[in-house]
């Protein structure tokens, strides 16, 4: 089965510079990158909407959302467009009947939900008495990884509001939970330049017909990439923190966030190795200005990205 494909640009956020670059200098990253007055950075909320022969649509990513209060908002910078603005630009919301989220992170997943309207019957509310949550998309089923719902759960993150109880808890009765075999099997620690001991076609699952996810953990344990063929017969991955941008495509490039930035190192390689083999179309979940690329050895040893 094919798809056919729309990007969809659901707003913005703005970060902090030193902390989506970890430990690489800002006199390395500051070559090209241009931030803020507040040192912050202008990323992307990037996703997907899929189209299947029937005309079923299936959502990739949810971006942040609008739930977020005035104090928040000011310190990401955020707007007030989100995915449902989005994908209402080009379809009807209603029409969307599976969503798949790379991860939990708010950013990532606070758009499947919304406060709900004056009047309106909520989804969930909050034991503490705050506002009423409604699901975004109705009853669409949401994908993601059981590791990742699990740690979200239990808040098991480096950072300490990423993992939102009124992103989570409305989701309960539409989650759909996968389990992918991850690259490198539990409890290996990989060498640094080791490639994956399981070929990518022993990692990935089918979700959906036409529609097959892999672990790309690092960014967090749980953390999936999403691929399919679409009509144009590219294999397209639509690649979340593992490369957020693409100023991120060098080895150490990983985010101050990662629970484990030497993973999200070897999985990157492991990923941009696969896209070069297999000639991907890879789609940047963060990146604001090229999002979609095809990746090409650089001649040293390492990979570049060129716009596609």
């Amino acid at each position: 089965m094919t798809f056919t494909w729309q990007l969809l640009r659901a707003g913005t956020i703005s970060l902090d510079a030193g902390a989506l670059f970890g430990i690489v200098p800002r006199a390395i990253w500051g070559r090209d990158v241009t931030t803020d007055s507040r040192h912050r950075i202008t990323l992307s909320h990037n996703c997907l909407l899929l189209t299947a022969p029937d005309g079923g649509r299936i959502l990739v990513e949810a971006g942040s959302g609008g739930k977020f209060d005035a104090k928040a908002r000011e310190i990401y910078a955020l707007g007030d467009r989100t995915v449902h603005d989005a994908v209402a630009d080009v379809a009807d919301p209603a029409t969307v009947r599976h969503v798949i989220v790379t991860h939990l992170h708010f950013d990532h997943a606070g758009g499947l939900t919304r406060l709900a309207a004056p009047g309106e019957r909520a989804d969930w509310t909050s034991p503490d008495g705050g506002p009423g949550i409604v699901r975004t998309f109705g009853d669409a089923e949401v994908i993601v990884q059981a590791r990742e719902w699990h740690d979200a759960v239990a808040n098991r993150s480096v950072m300490t509001r990423t993992y939102l109880r009124e992103n989570l808890a409305p989701l309960e009765p539409c989650l759909r939970l996968v389990d992918s075999p991850p690259p490198f099997p539990a409890g290996r620690v990989p060498d640094r330049d080791a490639a994956a001991p399981l070929p990518l076609a022993a990692c990935r699952t089918d979700v959906l017909p036409g529609i097959e996810v892999f672990l790309v953990p690092g960014h967090t344990w749980g953390q999936q990439a999403v691929t399919f063929l679409d009509d144009r017969e590219r294999r397209v991955v639509f690649v979340p923190d593992v490369l957020p941008t693409i100023r991120h495509v060098g080895a150490a490039f990983s985010m101050a966030y990662d629970v484990e930035p030497f993973t999200t190192m070897i999985v990157k390689r492991w990923l941009l190795a696969e896209a070069v083999a297999n000639d991907w179309l890879l789609v940047l979940d963060h990146e604001p200005d090229t999002p979609c690329v095809r990746v090409r050895p650089d001649g040293r040893g390492w990979f570049t990205l060129i716009p596609a």
